[in-house]
């Protein structure tokens, strides 16, 4: 019995980039980012975070062509859930910084870019544990093969 060695679930590893790569790299150049009551500490944890960004960006990259039983891209995996559901965390509960609005209708139900931005965060996570869910038993089965 085969067992694939990547699940079509790996393409979460390119969700994550997508959702990432365009605040890393205005994060580093501080290109185009509206926040409110910007000083020059915050631009350098700004520059930093978008550093931060970017090598998880490239870590996921280099680990959506690894097949799903290695234990640097579980790592990885694990890395980015606990990234993006504390990303979420603090982006739901934070206040108001970013100065647009999606309207007075949205505003009304407390739908804020704050608010979007935390849900997708939470959202990447979900599909990080759901991954790590349907690829847990690919290890096992490839292990089992082995010792037959």
């Amino acid at each position: 019995m085969s067992v694939p060695v990547n699940s079509p679930y790996t393409s979460v590893f390119l969700l994550h980039i997508a959702l990432e790569i365009p605040l890393g790299i205005q994060g580093v150049l501080s290109a185009g980012l509206p926040f409110i009551e910007m000083t020059n500490t915050t631009l350098v944890v700004l520059k930093l975070y978008g550093s931060l960004i970017i090598a998880t960006c490239i870590a996921s990259l280099l680990c959506f062509g690894l097949p799903d039983m290695q234990p640097g891209k579980r790592a990885v995996a694990i890395m980015l859930i606990i990234y993006h559901c504390f990303t979420s965390t603090v982006l739901i509960q934070s206040p108001r910084f970013i100065p647009m609005s999606f309207g007075n209708l949205a505003e009304t139900f407390k739908i804020t870019p704050e608010v979007v931005w935390g849900t997708a965060h939470g959202i990447m996570s979900l599909f990080f544990v759901f991954w790590w869910q349907a690829t847990l038993p690919t290890p096992t089965a490839k292990g089992a093969t082995r010792a037959r």
